[in-house]
């Protein structure tokens, strides 16, 4: 009787530390603007390349100015959770402030379940960029990865244009084992 006391005990001891947990890992970004916000604005759009129901290389910002925000990547895992070897691919916008910003960009391979990724070939470039959006525009981040060039960058939508500088690896920018 005095282990079955002790097993509940310890049970009910990690209850808090389990569902504080639990309600960490449903958190949601920090909202990059707050509801009232009444400056000018942009969009910033992340995109991808599906290869199959299963890989995608997607291009996204996972960071501005310092502020982590929702992306392509988590929001499409999210959506692709239980499915197995199927990914729902979404699609991910945010409003920006039209002032200059910082953006950590994104560039990388992604499989419908990890397994995928330990046995085949994850490509991934990341890196800063600094740019000032012009109000009411859009922007989108673009990339490309592959064994000999990798890069992203963001482009203003309507003319295809740069903006900013790209982050490039010319070279291999597969990751090892044990990064992915």
């Amino acid at each position: 009787m005095k282990v079955r006391t002790a097993i509940t005990s310890g049970i009910r001891a990690c209850a808090p530390v389990a569902i504080a947990l639990a309600l960490t890992a449903c958190a949601t970004r920090t909202p990059l603007l707050p509801a009232d916000y009444a400056g000018p604005t942009a969009v910033l759009k992340d995109s991808a390349a599906m290869f199959s129901m299963s890989k995608a290389d997607m291009y996204y910002a996972s960071s501005i100015n310092g502020v982590e925000v929702d992306n392509v990547r988590f929001a499409t895992r999210s959506a692709s959770e239980g499915r197995g070897p199927l990914m729902l691919l979404q699609k991910v916008e945010r409003r920006i402030p039209a002032t200059p910003v910082k953006v950590q960009l994104v560039a990388r391979t992604v499989y419908a379940m990890p397994i995928m990724a330990m046995t085949s070939a994850v490509y991934q470039v990341k890196g800063e960029v600094d740019f000032t959006p012009e109000p009411g525009k859009n922007y989108v981040v673009r990339g490309k990865l592959g064994p000999a060039y990798s890069a992203v960058w963001i482009e203003e939508e309507a003319s295809s244009a740069l903006v900013g500088s790209k982050i490039e690896v010319n070279g291999s920018a597969e990751l090892g084992f044990f990064d992915k």
